[in-house]
């Protein structure tokens, strides 16, 4: 008998299925062991075929009996066409690394034993019941629930679950990451037991196999709940997606297989003709246009709490320095909302997107900087080590006595990070407890720890990046400052506006959740008219997705058209150019298309070398994805979230 396999490993550019011999009847999606040039690697059957013509190598041998579910079969080879992978990468992406270690194949598979109630009670308000059943009755298998922070979307999901639970059906919930949303995860383990399987960074090769391995096995619905790569979790009997936060990055992968999690799933969605729910109070802006469009878009627009409030909200406009008395960096404003809630045993939350205490280091004399001998960008000031970190690759160095350029000892940092601003409070508030949550103390401390020690109120004053702006519930909180909340406006990507909206919406969302009765928010920013900020401090979606959505069309950008980037690297500026110009003729000539320039990219020189772009835009998505086939050799992101 002959089959045709997928193998896990790139072989070669553009290699797919290969052909094996074998004296058993095999299984599609059954895992096996492949000959493949001098090395046996793993592969994935995909079908049986009739005799070939040509000479075969036998499979060497079944490493598992029980086959991968065919939704995941299937998605191996749409990923594959869809973003121009090769095939085998894509394959790999559905197996947990190291599968075939020796102790992880004989831990044991047994089921565990399910003390949960498939059929808990979970109440529900008159808007969310109304949202639930619109969100069954949706056209289509894809549907947006754009709920307002606090409208209680969870139990919504809760409920969704429950449900597919008890026709027998397994459920996968995606979140952008365990650690910052430990409250949902608590939730529906508390509520389903040990039916909740989850999938974390923090595990063990051995523990994410024997994970894989039980859901592989399981004879009983379950609900997986983890990251992006969740969604590829081999469950024989999956009968709901949803994905919280749809509006997150994290769910696009930036290393190759390149893929969207939200279009894969909306695939599987309708390959299996189940529901795939979009959750997030802010929706990137072509998921709502293509949700309105199919009439997919479900609001949710309540709070679920009776006592939840709308924060009284000052704007403080940077470039009046009056504003500015008492302290540089925190407004007279932001100030006495930060005193009064500390005599009150209240909690201010200070947000500033940038880690680190310094973003810039040069000397004040020739105008050298300290750049990344990698990545070549400025690296970050951090005085509590008194270190320069890079934030791209996490290179460090000491800072230098005196420029290491023309040796003159005035080396002056400015701007200023998080790091700065926990010094500055613990200066201003000498006796407050003062907590920061960012990129450096997640790799430290417990972040869930610190969590707590911030729900039951022992911190005073919180000082955090995007890490604070994601779901957390946090009773005590009485004060959003945001520190500069136009930072990330001015960064050349069609996306900026979009993020500084979803972040300022997000942070302001933790207050005014119904714990407490006074709530307040205090934004300081240069550009205090800016639609973005104006519509977050609003919590006003629609009317930003208005004001955005025609600049789209003008600029002919997502989702009025298509959008990929190709990316070349080579050693030498000169080569890079070279064969850049080549792509850009080539493509030129195809009318569909539409093409900016050869441009540097974002993070022009690294040690690989110098890279430069091009942008090419579409109406057509397979007009686009094919004039850029005989390209994948390249760096190609096809539907890139961002250009940065």
């Amino acid at each position: 008998m002959y089959f045709e396999v997928i193998p896990t490993e790139v072989y070669r550019t553009n290699g797919g299925v290969l052909t094996y011999s074998s004296g058993q009847n095999l299984l599609p999606g059954q895992l096996v062991l492949i000959p493949l040039g001098r090395k046996t690697i793993l592969g994935i059957v995909f079908r049986r075929v009739p005799k070939v013509d040509f000479p075969t190598k036998p499979i060497s041998n079944i490493i598992h009996l029980t086959p991968l579910p065919s939704h995941l079969l299937k998605s191996i080879f749409w990923l594959s066409k869809y973003y121009l992978s090769p095939l085998p990468a894509c394959a790999n992406l559905m197996l947990p690394a190291g599968l075939l270690s020796k102790k992880a194949l004989k831990q044991s598979t047994s089921e565990q034993k399910n003390r949960a109630d498939c059929n808990p009670p979970i109440p529900l308000n008159l808007a969310q019941k109304n949202a639930l059943k619109a969100l069954q009755e949706a056209p289509g298998t894809t549907r947006l629930l754009r709920g307002v922070t606090g409208s209680g979307k969870t139990n919504i999901y809760l409920k969704m679950a429950s449900t597919a639970l008890l026709e027998q059906k397994s459920t996968i919930l995606l979140v952008p990451e365990i650690a910052l949303t430990s409250q949902l995860v608590k939730i529906f383990a508390s509520t389903f037991g040990d039916r909740v399987i989850l999938i974390h960074s923090n595990q063990t090769l051995v523990e994410r196999r024997t994970t894989w391995l039980r859901i592989l096995e399981s004879s009983q619905p379950l609900i997986v709940i983890g990251p992006r790569s969740a969604l590829l979790s081999p469950l024989h009997d999956l009968g709901l997606i949803i994905i919280d936060e749809s509006h997150e990055n994290a769910y696009y992968q930036e290393n190759s297989p390149r893929y969207s999690a939200l279009r894969l799933a909306s695939f599987m969605a309708n390959s299996l003709k189940i529901p795939c729910i979009q959750g997030t109070a802010t929706p990137n802006v072509v998921d709502f246009h293509l949700a309105k469009s199919h009439n997919s878009l479900i609001e949710l627009t309540t709070k679920a709490k009776s006592t939840a409030i709308t924060p009284e909200t000052t704007i403080v406009d940077l470039k009046d320095r009056n504003n500015f008395l008492k302290n540089r960096y925190f407004s007279n404003q932001l100030l006495t909302e930060i005193e009064k809630n500390i005599k009150d045993k209240h909690q201010t939350l200070i947000f500033h997107n940038r880690r680190g205490s310094s973003p810039l280091t040069i000397c004040e004399e020739c105008g050298w900087q300290a750049l990344c001998p990698t990545c070549y960008l400025p690296m970050i000031l951090h005085t509590d080590g008194f270190i320069l970190t890079c934030h791209i690759c996490g290179h460090e160095e000491k800072v230098p006595t005196s420029c290491p350029n023309c040796h003159h000892p005035g080396i002056i940092h400015k701007g200023f990070g998080t790091k700065l601003l926990e010094s500055e409070l613990t200066r201003l508030f000498p006796k407050a407890k003062i907590a920061r949550f960012d990129g450096d103390n997640n790799k430290k401390d417990n972040l869930s720890q610190l969590y707590n020690s911030v729900k039951s109120g022992k911190i005073d004053l919180l000082i955090g990046t995007q890490t604070l702006a994601r779901g957390l519930d946090l009773p005590h909180l009485a004060t959003v400052g945001v520190v500069q909340a136009d930072a990330g406006l001015s960064l050349p990507d069609f996306a900026a506006e979009e993020r500084a909206f979803e972040l300022l919406t997000q942070v302001i969302g933790r207050v005014g959740r119904g714990h407490l009765d006074h709530a307040s928010v205090v934004i300081q920013t240069y550009q205090p008219d800016h639609p973005a900020i104006q519509s977050a401090i609003k919590s006003d979606f629609p009317a930003f997705a208005q004001y955005l959505l025609p600049k789209r069309r003008a600029q002919k950008l997502p989702p009025y058209t298509y959008l990929a980037r190709l990316s070349i690297t080579y050693k030498t500026e000169k080569t890079t150019l070279s064969k850049i110009n080549q792509v850009f003729q080539t493509l030129s000539q195809n009318p569909k298309l539409t093409l900016s320039p050869p441009t540097p990219a974002f993070h022009e020189r690294t040690t690989q070398g110098y890279t430069w772009q091009l942008i090419i835009k579409s109406t057509s998505r397979t007009a686009l994805s094919e004039s850029l086939r005989p390209f994948a050799g390249y760096r190609i992101e096809l539907d890139p979230p961002s250009l940065l």
